[in-house]
């Protein structure tokens, strides 16, 4: 009897080891796309693979990123803990000599694009696309539109609508309905660009819709900051940007599909 018991209290220890694996290793859950994800960090399942889904970063180095005009990451970009760390506190926007966006070195046109962030209290920065890299441009922003990443509750200043988290940047505000993570919380942004119509997601709901092609967004451009920047949105292919916006600021779960 004790060699039976013995036996079966083994096999079942082997039993919940065995499904334990099986559990980590082969479910998924739903992808804000709408396609099986994976449960691991930084990982595609085969759905979101045969999909087209491609990851922009690997979770563990900065392979297939680079520093905005410059040859070097740089000491505020770094990986930690499975995720890409802009540690900019204390430093203003751009962080001097040492900081900078940190921006692909592939270009894209149209794409649906997904991460992860998780900022710091009061913290700022945003994702921004179609930047254009020359020595004549000091920011990324001067080229690129922006999904803004704010910490809403907890910034210190006055603030428009169009400048808070999920927006466009000074140029449409995300709906009022959004819900937001707080800092400290993982939250997920997704933009979708597909010959001029914009979709702006924010933890799996559209914030932002919008056409480049239409009057309002004409109209909103030549009362927005933008209209002081002669290349903005000016191109339709240019690299994905990390903003460095002199606050720590996570990135995870990169991925990208063309479209």
């Amino acid at each position: 009897m004790k060699k039976y018991s013995t036996l079966l209290c083994a096999a079942i220890v082997l039993t919940m080891v065995l499904s334990s694996c099986t559990s980590q290793k082969g479910s998924a859950t739903t992808d804000v796309s709408g396609t099986k994800a994976s449960n691991l960090p930084n990982t595609l399942s085969a759905e979101q693979t045969a999909e087209g889904w491609q990851l922009l970063f690997d979770g563990e180095t900065l392979k297939g990123w680079k520093r905005f005009n410059h040859d070097t990451i740089g000491p505020l970009w770094s990986v930690q803990d499975g995720a890409i760390l802009c540690n900019g506190e204390g430093l203003g926007e751009g962080s001097g000599s040492m900081g900078g966006s940190l921006i692909t070195s592939r270009q894209f046109g149209n794409f649906d694009l997904i991460l992860d962030y998780k900022l710091s209290p009061g913290g700022n920065s945003g994702v921004l696309y179609h930047v254009v890299e020359n020595p004549k441009y000091k920011y990324d922003y001067e080229t690129g539109p922006e999904f803004q990443l704010l910490d809403d509750g907890g910034w210190k200043g006055e603030l428009r609508e169009e400048q808070k988290a999920g927006s466009s940047y000074d140029m449409f505000a995300a709906s009022s309905s959004k819900k937001v993570k707080p800092a400290g919380e993982w939250n997920t942004a997704r933009i979708v660009y597909y010959d001029g119509h914009v979709e702006h997601w924010l933890n799996g709901e559209k914030v932002v819709e919008f056409d480049e092609n239409s009057d309002e967004f004409k109209s909103r451009h030549s009362n927005s900051k933008w209209k002081d920047y002669a290349d903005w949105n000016k191109s339709k292919t240019g690299a994905i940007a990390l903003q460095d916006h002199g606050a720590p600021v996570y990135f995870r779960n990169i991925r990208i599909k063309e479209l």
